[in-house]
C-alpha cells in the first residue's frame, strides 16, 4: 500500500548465489520499497546484504555470464559498484549513462545470453561505449525507435526473448541470430516508464 511503483520489481534488488543485495532508492517516493523487498527476501530464505550505497537493483545491475555490468548517471551511485563487487566477489564493469530518457541500464542494454547483449550506443558516454565495443563486438545494436519504446527492456532465457511487441527491428535482429522473440503489449506500463524487464527480478540461487 502506498508504493505504486513497486510493480517495477527489477529495481528491488539483485540476487545471485542465493544472496540478495538490497536496493536503496534515489527518490524519496520509492525509498520504502527497499526495506519491503529485503523483508521479502529474508522471509523466502535469501541471505540479505543491506546496501549502504544508493542503487536501484537490476535496473542498473545486469549479469552477463560471470560479469556484472553496473551503471550510474541517474539513479544508482558509482560507489554501489564497489559495494556489489564486494558482496559477490565478481568482476563488475562500470558504465555511465548520459541520456535521461534511458535512466536505468536495463532501458539501454539487454542481456540475451551469457555472451550476447544488445544496446543503444547513444545512451552511454564514450568511455562506456569503448568498453562495450571491446567486450561485446558481436552485440546487437538497437535502433533509436525501438529503444524509445523500451524495446531493450526485455527478458531472455537464452533462446526466448520477451520484448515489447512494437520493437519490430529488434525482433527481426533476434530472429536472424536464431533467438525467438516473444512480443507482449505493456503499453500501460510504458506510460510510467517501464517495460518487460522492469517487471522482472531474477532470483538466482547459484
Amino acid at each position: 500500500k502506498g508504493l505504486p511503483d513497486m510493480v517495477y520489481a527489477a529495481n528491488g534488488g539483485f540476487v545471485l548465489d542465493g544472496i540478495a543485495y538490497g536496493a536503496k532508492f534515489h527518490y524519496p517516493e520509492r525509498q520504502p520499497e527497499g526495506p519491503a523487498y529485503m523483508d521479502w527476501f529474508r522471509d523466502n530464505d535469501f541471505e540479505v546484504a543491506e546496501p549502504k550505497e544508493t542503487n536501484e537493483g537490476e535496473g542498473d545491475f545486469l549479469l552477463v555470464g560471470d560479469v556484472i555490468l553496473a551503471a550510474s548517471g541517474f539513479r544508482s551511485d558509482t560507489s554501489s559498484h564497489q559495494e556489489i563487487a564486494e558482496v559477490y566477489g565478481r568482476t563488475v564493469i562500470s558504465l555511465s549513462l548520459i541520456n535521461p530518457s534511458f535512466y536505468h541500464l536495463d532501458t539501454a542494454l539487454a542481456v540475451i545470453d551469457p555472451q550476447t547483449i544488445a544496446y543503444l550506443p547513444s545512451a552511454f558516454d564514450e568511455r562506456s561505449l569503448g568498453v562495450l565495443r571491446e567486450r561485446y563486438p558481436d552485440a546487437i545494436i538497437a535502433t533509436e525507435e525501438d529503444a524509445a519504446i523500451l524495446g531493450l527492456n526485455s527478458f531472455s532465457d537464452g533462446h526466448n526473448v520477451v520484448i515489447a511487441e512494437k520493437a519490430v527491428t529488434f525482433a527481426q535482429d533476434l530472429r536472424e541470430r536464431g533467438y525467438n522473440p516473444v512480443g507482449v503489449d505493456l503499453s500501460e506500463l510504458l506510460l510510467g516508464g517501464g517495460g518487460v524487464k522492469c517487471c522482472t527480478l531474477e532470483l538466482r540461487t547459484s
